[in-house]
């Protein structure tokens, strides 16, 4: 079966009821549901959390005021085409905006899709110059787009051409590939992503247990296997994973996947995606109850990325409170304890 594109489509598979009434929520952005995404869904529930983050809703017509198009301020922080530098020490370079997957709630949803254009040859070389221009760069972030959509040889020179940069000390790659397209992570894909010098780690994206399918295990233990350290990146959503039981069994998934749970992202501002938003309360509220859950290694840094291009910064819940004397701890199940100053 091939990847579902259209509302058409999504309304043979019975996912939605009527393409005429979605057609303007539609333009906002391309739509793209893998076989592996929708052997995951739940046809018996109607609000189910697989099909809410892939299927277009009419909600996405309501733009509130404070959503923004840019909501992280890539384009103010892009000096040269395909990187966005906004922390002194590591860039992001999009070489590509396709993806596997196009998911509703997406920050880039005004720039990724077909018919957004992959940088050229003499683009793609004035970004790594850019790279090559500045010894303080030390991390590049290959994202986009996904950047393993692209075909194996032209990856593998991509990661060449960055391990040819001497102050170049780590690439890591953002992909959606290894869980919603588990198929695509060959043993042709996983040589690609080996340099000869500089460290490599892959940044993968999943939101719901029920996304690691066998498929999506498969690649991952085909890149652990293969030395490729992998760490993990969700994003609070509210019907998709806003309770407590969701992400522990989503974090204790990830681990047993030999994924770390890296970063739990605070939803951007993006246009269109308050249905997907929860309050910064709420998120804190539901770290809070994660780390009586689980152990360290399946912890995750709730994060902000401050509208603007700021970056990112963390705000998890507080364990400290004020006393004149001492400070008082909450501990992971609700106790306080008195820690001298």
């Amino acid at each position: 079966m091939e990847t579902l594109r259209t509302l058409e489509a999504l309304e043979r598979e019975g996912l939605i009821e009527s393409a005429a009434v979605l057609a303007d929520a539609a333009q906002s952005m391309a739509i793209a549901l893998t076989p592996d995404m929708l052997a995951a869904i739940d046809r018996s529930d109607s609000a189910d959390p697989i099909a809410r983050q892939f299927v277009p809703s009419a909600a996405e017509t309501d733009v509130a005021p404070d959503e923004l198009a840019d909501p992280i301020g890539d384009d103010a922080r892009s000096p040269v085409r395909g990187i966005v530098h906004r922390y002194p020490d590591r860039v992001l370079l999009k070489p590509l905006h396709v993806c596997p997957v196009y998911c509703r709630f997406c920050f880039r949803r005004e720039k990724v899709g077909p018919g957004g254009e992959a940088l050229s040859a003499a683009e793609l070389e004035t970004a790594l110059g850019y790279i090559r221009a500045r010894p303080q760069i030390w991390e590049t972030i290959v994202t986009g787009g996904d950047p393993l959509m692209m075909a194996p040889r032209r990856l593998g020179d991509l990661i060449t051409g960055l391990d040819a940069i001497d102050h170049l000390a780590t690439i890591r790659i953002h992909s959606r590939v290894p869980i919603v397209d588990g198929g695509r992570v060959t043993d042709e894909l996983v040589a690609a992503l080996k340099p000869r010098r500089a460290a490599l780690w892959l940044a993968v994206h999943c939101n719901h247990p029920r996304e690691l399918t066998a498929a999506a295990r498969a690649a991952l233990a085909r890149l652990a296997d293969n030395g490729i350290p992998l760490i993990g990146q969700t994003v609070l959503l509210a019907g998709v994973n806003d309770d407590a039981e969701t992400l522990e069994s989503l974090m204790r998934a990830l681990v047993a996947s030999r994924v770390k749970p890296y970063y739990l992202h605070h939803p951007d501002l993006v246009r269109g995606t308050g249905h997907f938003r929860v309050t910064i309360e709420r998120g804190q509220a539901l770290v809070k109850a994660l780390r009586g859950r689980l152990s360290g290694l399946a912890q995750p840094a709730y994060v902000l990325d401050v509208p603007g291009g700021h970056g990112k910064v963390p705000i998890g819940p507080s364990y400290l409170g004020d006393d004149p004397d001492a400070l008082l701890v909450e501990d992971a199940f609700g106790g306080q304890h008195r820690y001298p100053r």
